[in-house]
């Protein structure tokens, strides 16, 4: 008899998420306000110990309407995949009801992150449908700490501007950068399955 494996996979938001989010408006009008709130949760999710010091959001680029927010738990959750641009687009494809954020009838979604995508997100943004992607700090600050951020091609801004997503980089890095920075001088979790192999 084959082996019984798990046939479901729970997934849930720290609990301080929704009074988390009550103090900010339903509507975020400017990208740098926006950010703001992306790089407080994943100072708060860092500081409470549900997770890395990452996070992400969806939001209706025109209107600034907040769709979701995720926050990366991938140590407390145990699950490598939970990243917080995973769980952001995940949430908003929930609420808008499908897998394709970028159909005709709906408006332009756009993903604020709080760190440059990785390698795994990179996909799903592609997948996405979103039509903007906004990062604080890059890659190379979550790297300077010891994260992986895996394999990317050089030119990947351009790939991603071929398939119509705009992208905005640097908006709020140096207070991205400290929320990672203050990550590492804590000694948070550094987690990636090289362990220092490279």
């Amino acid at each position: 008899m084959p082996p019984i494996q798990p046939d479901t996979i729970e997934i849930r938001l720290p609990e301080w998420i929704n009074d988390f989010l009550r103090a900010f408006p339903e509507h975020v009008h400017s990208l740098h306000d926006r950010m703001t709130l992306v790089v407080e949760a994943a100072r708060v999710n860092a500081s409470r110990g549900t997770g890395g010091p990452f996070a992400a959001a969806v939001f209706e680029a025109e209107s600034g309407k907040l769709i979701s927010l995720g926050v990366n738990l991938v140590t407390s959750a145990g699950l490598s995949i939970l990243h917080a641009e995973i769980l952001a687009l995940s949430l908003a494809q929930k609420k808008t009801g499908g897998y394709d954020m970028g159909r005709q009838d709906m408006p332009v979604y756009e993903l604020v992150t709080s760190t440059e995508p990785c390698a795994m997100c990179f996909g799903a943004i592609l997948w996405s449908g979103v039509r903007r992607l906004v990062i604080g700090a890059r890659s190379a600050d979550a790297e300077r700490i010891g994260f992986d951020e895996g394999p990317k091609r050089r030119n990947w801004k351009s790939e991603i501007a071929a398939r119509g997503i705009e992208v905005i980089c640097d908006v709020g890095r140096k207070g991205a950068a400290k929320v990672l920075q203050d990550y590492g001088k804590s000694g948070g979790k550094i987690y990636n399955s090289l362990h220092g192999k490279r």
